[in-house]
């Protein structure tokens, strides 16, 4: 192991899953092109949290962009994190948006967004949307790629 991984806790090791997102690790490696611009996608298509009023599941389809600066999440760690919100309370727009805060504040990144797609319950999605402001020029930022709401799948 490099001595630029040697900190990293949950990759190469036995894990177990976070029961709140507060307890989870989210952990980074420096990135290893930081003299490009480029964009990292992550699809997380099966997250789950709960309704915080009738503990009921919550469904959504997460894409998440960004453009790394000094670092990279390392996605052992996000998976174990956005897993981590499956008995978790919390509304749509709480999930979304501070998952997106989160992974602003570990990376400081050019710039990210998030685009969480959920799952209708009492027959109305909500989609919900966050950025960290104008995607920077010369990077290609592709549609997210989730259609609007027709049975999502």
């Amino acid at each position: 192991m490099t001595e630029d991984y040697a900190g990293l806790t949950l990759l190469g090791h036995a894990t177990t899953q976070p029961g709140t997102p507060e307890a989870a690790t989210l952990e980074r490696v420096p990135n290893p092109h930081d003299e490009v611009g480029y964009l990292v996608r992550f699809t997380c298509p099966e997250f789950t949290s709960l309704c915080p009023l009738t503990f009921q599941p919550d469904f959504a389809h997460i894409v998440i962009d960004y453009v790394p600066r000094d670092w990279i999440v390392e996605s052992k760690s996000l998976k174990l994190y956005l897993n981590s919100f499956r008995n978790h309370g919390a509304f749509h727009e709480a999930c979304s948006v501070s998952i997106a805060q989160r992974l602003v504040a570990l990376l400081d990144p050019v710039w990210l967004r998030i685009g969480a797609y959920w799952y209708p319950r009492g027959g109305i999605p909500i989609d919900v949307f966050w950025q960290t402001g104008a995607p920077p020029e010369g990077v290609w930022v592709p549609d997210q790629g989730v259609a609007p709401y027709r049975g999502r799948g």
